[in-house]
């Protein structure tokens, strides 16, 4: 499939060889030149330019893309760049660097596909660690593992279980849970999980059906 990352700082540069590596095919929109250029010695296609500039994302492929991921720093660019990707077809990923608050959250919602905010993750993984879980910000990174979000859907084995109780392969991470409608948090490992629910998690790519087949139904 063919992917439009507008944004090749720190985010986007780890999604797009996530990517790459699982062999999609990737396009890069930046402002920066030395991003572009970057990006462009990782043998990726960039554009430079805006990512809120529809003419610089329809050279970049948006009409043939199964979705794009606004992860510049800037919200704005960010939001009008996925209003692009939704004006063609595309499913749309919004990134968020404010603190997180329920009226931002609920503003952009309703418009994009997915909301991700990359500082509130990190400071998730920094507080489990600090209370005495085993979830290493900085290991848990590593160009092997991806993150991946998953509804338990009807069927799922997982469903009523609790998340101590998960047959996940040893190096899946679940680091956020969320109630249909509500927030991710950090869950417990008593929360029982339920139909509608969706999991974070950071596995390495290898095990990924295997985390596929703990959470989900054969058909989901």
């Amino acid at each position: 499939m063919k992917f439009v990352i507008v944004g090749y700082g720190r985010v986007g540069s780890r999604t797009a060889r996530i990517l790459d590596q699982e062999g999609h095919d990737v396009v890069v929109v930046d402002n920066d030149s030395e991003r572009v250029e970057r990006a462009e010695q990782q043998r990726f296609d960039a554009y430079e330019g805006s990512g809120d500039d529809e003419e610089i994302l329809l050279e970049a492929g948006i009409e043939d893309a199964a979705a794009i991921g606004a992860l510049t720093p800037d919200l704005n660019v960010n939001f009008a760049a996925c209003m692009v990707g939704t004006h063609h077809d595309c499913r749309t990923v919004l990134r968020i660097d404010e603190d997180y608050r329920e009226d931002i959250y609920e503003k952009y919602a309703e418009d994009v596909d997915e909301i991700i905010y990359p500082e509130r993750l990190g400071a998730a993984g920094a507080k489990t660690a600090m209370l005495g879980g085993d979830f290493n910000v900085v290991a848990d990174l590593a160009a092997n593992l991806q993150l991946t979000v998953l509804e338990i859907d009807e069927g799922s084995p997982a469903a009523g279980k609790r998340i101590s109780e998960l047959d996940l392969p040893p190096s899946a991470r679940i680091y956020a849970h969320g109630r249909p409608h509500e927030p991710l948090t950090i869950p417990l490992p008593g929360t029982e999980l339920a139909v509608g629910d969706e999991v974070a998690l950071v596995t390495e790519s290898d095990q990924s059906a295997d985390v596929r087949v703990a959470l989900q139904s054969p058909n989901g």
